[in-house]
């Protein structure tokens, strides 16, 4: 028998959804950062088996909408809880669930499953969960992962929806994309708003060698004096970072140029979230 299904990851801003994601599959496919809303797009991560696919769906964190992009991001939760065989809802161990999200949870659909999400962190809440995990020491990851598969509807047939080398729906262009504005929130973290956005103008590939230009979209020029930083040092540890990360993943030397651009308001209009992909 084959299993075969989708499950919806869920849940508030830094409650560890990209993490559990990279650590059921094995392979880094959502940015990781300590900033909330990092994740903006329903992101697949393929969990492969001989005799399994069960397709993962990381999403924004659960939030009230503030701007256009804020909505695009909401209507990505909605959109992932529908037509889903399974949703788990994390919940940061080291938090208290507050009224508002154990209506939320209630309101799921099912099946549904609570996971308390950073037990190996300090300062632990009691609360009811289904499920208790770090996707940082790894504790617990493969009973969740067996209950996922043995969960998941079964056939006689293989149905699986994906190639089972993929371990992602995204493109590497998205992926480098990503790994660009995770690395500058990380150098810059509290000093950078969350407004920023990254894309890939050019890729190019040739023998050996993978020349990449991207850009980093910001919304005023202080922003982007940040991000370059004096002498440009900022931008340089930006780069060298995110090309280290190109290099294993495309198994290429890799030239990386990155620009800066200011796009006031980017977040409130259409075309520029269109444009980016939003």
């Amino acid at each position: 028998m084959y299993s075969f299904g989708y499950v919806a990851v869920i849940g508030k801003a830094n409650a560890g959804k990209s993490s559990l994601v990279n650590a059921l599959v094995g392979e880094k496919v959502a940015i990781v950062t300590n900033r909330p809303q990092t994740t903006r797009d329903n992101i697949l991560g393929i969990l492969n088996g001989k005799n399994y696919q069960v397709v993962l769906v990381d999403t924004p964190g659960v939030h009230h909408s503030k701007n256009k992009l804020d909505k695009r991001m909401m209507k990505n939760v909605r959109s992932a809880i529908a037509g889903v065989d399974l949703i788990l809802y994390l919940a940061d161990g080291t938090k208290e669930i507050d009224e508002e999200e154990k209506d939320y949870f209630e309101h799921l659909p099912e099946p549904k499953y609570l996971v308390k999400t950073k037990i190996d962190k300090k300062g632990q809440k009691e609360f009811e969960s289904d499920f208790k995990v770090s996707s940082l020491t790894g504790e617990n990851i493969n009973n969740l992962k067996q209950f996922l598969i043995e969960k998941m509807p079964k056939s006689e047939k293989k149905n699986f929806a994906f190639d089972q080398d993929y371990y992602t729906d995204k493109s590497v262009k998205f992926l480098i994309a990503e790994e660009i504005r995770q690395n500058a929130l990380i150098l810059l973290k509290e000093e950078l708003p969350h407004g920023i956005a990254t894309t890939i103008e050019r890729f190019e590939e040739k023998p050996n060698l993978t020349i990449i230009d991207a850009q980093v979209i910001c919304e005023n020029e202080r922003h982007k004096g940040m991000i370059i930083g004096k002498g440009g040092i900022v931008l340089k540890k930006i780069g060298t970072q995110t090309r280290a990360f190109a290099e294993e993943l495309l198994g290429t030397k890799v030239l990386l140029k990155i620009f800066v651009k200011v796009d006031k308001d980017w977040r409130n209009k259409d075309a520029s979230l269109n444009k980016l992909g939003y």
